[in-house]
């Protein structure tokens, strides 16, 4: 073994190159079961971004279910989510094209089952009892006005568009039918909320014709956030709720709700797609669920009378979308800063593990690679802040002892989103040439409980921006970095936050916005219906408060 060579910090050669990041890289989600048999979703680039849909059957095959061209992604509220449902073999998906939904059976050739109108849809599930598809419609027919939204039910064989069961709210998510056929839940929620600001959970019985009757709201509200509404197979309805700052599990049972296991942990998402998971019933008496404490995520077995909370032990820091099949074995994502990645199959009874699927085939020697300490670092108002903090790190280079590396901060998109510390290629592209990287999870970030979500109300481009600086800072007055050559990158909301660190502070020698925001006067008049009014809590309401959508704008303060 040869000693490292020295070279600055920020020139070391690194065998990460960006040819070597995005060969042979797919993305994974929307994870179903379907009898023995094993679904999800490929992103796969190398097809200009086609999402596929994949199975593994019970002999263990894995086949492409949906061939070229058909691209499996719903637009509903823009970014989509849930996009197919398979039933005893049969594959109902949305097209992206031309987004009508299309009925695939085995040995056949997909066709559509809803017109060739301007209606989207979203997170399909099976009513059993009358044959048809329940999912989220939005109606884009109406041109100049804004799309309408609502629950229909689609014959599986084809209908004309579908017959409305919900309606009147400006938002729809997971309509859920119970075990017995009997009732429908489904979310709702309206401007300016957004689903993580305020939702509500609604039950509603069937009809003999099918619609619905004595719809009620059993939990949520404009200052409650519900995530994931799911029947037992006993036909107890578990839900998510933020109502005491963290999202944690509860069930409506007998008219009454009851938590399941309190705790200062995130058992929920902010909902920015349709479908979006963080548990699963294995049984009546207990649920496989992820959630959150201190930016790393955890998987257990959760007793639904007791309490008691069983924890796997698991290589990984990063979990979602459980889902339990017949036999007890747990499948979810799962990955760590030494892992891409990866579709898991876990044997609770052997807590055996395997591998199904990886997102990338690319190996990186661990000499390369810079493994994350989540550090909290003070900000204004006397608050804490939270990020990732990366060294540079490679094997075959060092530094003079006299010299401190560069600092690159990155600040998420967004902005109700979080950083997490899965392993990423594109951070340890700069980890192995000699910088520092740090990921913020600036106030406003997920994971950390509703009172820090909302430290960024009406604050946005305020408080963003100040961690971002605050975190560079800290690192800086710990020796870690260099104080004067600190840089900052970030994409969409991040862009902006990149943006207005750069006018607004003077703390970063260089910054790089990639399709960030300039002009939130823009952004507020020309946005699709889901953020229509999310800049109402960001900011303030438009255009009533349009000087300061004007003052925090950085198009207006290039110089």
């Amino acid at each position: 073994m040869t000693s490292p060579r020295i070279a600055p910090y920020g020139a070391w050669k690194s065998p990460l190159t960006t040819d070597l990041i995005v060969s042979e890289t797919i993305g994974l989600g929307q994870v179903q079961l379907d009898g023995p048999d094993l679904y999800w979703i490929e992103m796969r680039p190398a097809e200009q971004g086609r999402l596929v849909l994949v199975r593994r059957s019970r002999d263990g095959q894995v086949s492409d279910v949906t061939p070229a061209p058909f691209n499996v992604r719903s637009r509903v509220h823009e970014y989509g989510g849930r996009s197919y449902l398979a039933v005893d073999g049969t594959v109902y998906f949305s097209h992206f094209d031309d987004q009508r939904l299309y009925r695939l059976d085995p040995a056949t050739v997909a066709r559509p089952i809803t017109p060739a109108l301007a209606y989207r849809y979203a997170d399909p599930v099976m009513d059993t009892r009358r044959r048809r598809l329940i999912c989220v419609r939005e109606d884009h027919t109406q041109e100049g006005q804004e799309p309408v939204n609502t629950i229909v039910a689609v014959d599986v064989n084809g209908s004309d568009g579908g017959q409305v069961l919900a309606s009147g709210s400006d938002f729809f998510a997971a309509p859920r039918v119970s075990p017995d056929g009997s009732q429908l839940c489904w979310l709702s929620w309206n401007h300016p909320n957004m689903p993580w600001d305020g939702t509500e959970l609604w039950v509603s019985e069937f009809r003999p014709d099918g619609k619905l009757t004595g719809a009620r709201r059993i939990a949520g509200g404009p200052s409650e956030s519900i995530f994931q509404p799911a029947w037992s197979p006993d036909g107890v309805l578990y839900f998510v709720s933020d109502r005491t700052g963290w999202w944690n599990l509860y069930r409506w049972l007998e008219g009454h709700i009851e938590p399941l296991c309190p705790m200062e942990a995130e058992f929920g998402l902010p909902q920015w797609s349709l479908g979006a998971s963080t548990y699963a019933l294995e049984s009546p008496e207990y649920i496989i669920c992820a959630y959150a404490q201190h930016g790393e995520w955890h998987l257990a077995r959760l007793h639904t009378t007791t309490g008691e909370r069983e924890v796997f032990d698991l290589p990984y820091t990063w979990v979602g979308a459980p889902l339990v099949d017949w036999q007890k074995q747990i499948y979810f994502l799962a990955g760590s800063p030494l892992s891409h990645q990866a579709l898991i199959q876990l044997d609770r009874a052997r807590r055996e593990y395997q591998v199904i699927c990886r997102a990338s085939s690319v190996s990186v020697p661990a000499g390369y690679l810079s493994i994350p300490e989540a550090i909290d670092f003070p900000t204004e108002n006397g608050l804490k802040a939270h990020a990732f903090f990366y060294r540079p790190a490679n094997q075959d280079f060092a530094a003079s002892t006299k010299e401190k590396p560069p600092l690159l901060v990155i600040s998420h998109g967004g902005p109700t989103s979080a950083a997490g510390n899965v392993l990423d290629l594109e951070i340890q592209y700069w980890t192995s040439r000699g910088f520092a990287v740090l990921d913020v999870n600036y106030g406003g970030s997920s994971g950390y409980g509703r009172a820090y979500r909302q430290r960024l109300n009406e604050q946005w481009g305020i408080v963003d921006v100040d961690d971002c600086v605050n975190a560079a800072l800290y690192v800086a007055r710990q020796g870690w970095v260099d104080s004067r050559r600190l840089a900052i990158r970030g994409s969409s909301a991040g862009g902006y936050t990149t943006l207005a660190a750069l006018a607004f502070r003077q703390v970063f020698q260089a910054g790089a916005s990639h399709f960030g925001v300039s002009d939130l006067e823009g952004l507020a008049r020309d946005t699709h219906k889901f953020e229509s009014r999310y800049l109402d809590r960001l900011i303030g309401p438009y255009p009533a408060q349009r000087d300061i959508y004007l003052a925090r704008s950085p198009l207006y303060a290039a110089d």
